[in-house]
């Protein structure tokens, strides 16, 4: 197995899933699998009566996606257009078609007012019937999460630092940010600098899009004092209120 393909395979295992695109090529921002999927499962306009099941993200077609303008995490899927797969069970109380309209609408809506994502598909199946107030058990990787990063200290601010402690007190001060964590590199490490490049992982805070927050960090970090070359954001998690 190749080493990328090792390393998204232990990915998914520990429950953080694939590393997404989260906007276009020259954003240089990616999002985990569970932080997108966690979001998607409370998107408002969702019918009543709808219990979504497995919801996976992928890139819908990696062949043509195009190369991002900055280095992207290990592993991460290139930044084309997203397909969006999950099943659903619903009361039986209206045409099934009606239903998966209305819940590919709230899917496609809550990916870019919440997060910034490019969706290009979504497959919808049916798998199952309900009766009236019946509430099925959750599949199994909704029922357990990935595992808990651990913050980050503040380090203070930024304003005579450099190097990882720096861009780390830099990018905190930004809005929107809820704290610095890592999922990849160790969990001490949310800021990792490599040759020139910075890839900073951190949580967004409630009633912030997601993409909107990781490119204000990569804006910030560029423009302090001994800015790498490069900057890229992966968000772990998306607070929500």
């Amino acid at each position: 197995m190749a080493a990328n393909q090792w390393a998204q395979a232990v990915r998914v295992a520990l429950g953080i899933g694939r590393v997404l695109p989260l906007g276009g090529p020259a954003d240089g921002s990616w999002i985990t699998e569970q932080a997108a999927a966690g979001v998607l499962r409370a998107a408002a306009g969702t019918p009543a009566g709808v219990h979504l099941g497995v919801l996976r993200l992928s890139v819908a077609d990696a062949a043509r996606a195009p190369r991002p303008v900055v280095p992207a995490p290990p592993s991460a899927l290139p930044p084309g257009p997203l397909r969006i797969e999950a099943d659903f069970a619903t009361v039986a109380d209206r045409p099934l078609t009606t239903v998966a309209d209305q819940v590919r609408t709230a899917l496609l809506e809550a990916s870019v007012r919440e997060l910034g994502l490019v969706v290009g598909v979504v497959d919808l199946q049916v798998s199952g019937l309900l009766d009236e107030g019946e509430v099925p058990s959750p599949p199994p990787a909704a029922r357990t999460q990935g595992p808990r990063a651990t913050p980050v200290p503040d380090e203070g601010t930024g304003a005579a630092q450099e190097g990882p402690a720096g861009i780390s007190a830099v990018a905190r001060g930004v809005p929107g940010v809820a704290r610095l964590e890592a999922v990849l590199g160790g969990a001490s490490r949310p800021v990792r600098c490599t040759d020139g490049h910075v890839l900073i992982q951190l949580a967004t805070a409630p009633g912030y899009r997601a993409l909107d927050v990781s490119c204000a960090v990569r804006q910030a970090v560029a423009a302090a004092p001994a800015a790498p070359s490069t900057v890229a954001v992966l968000v772990t998690a998306v607070e929500q209120s």
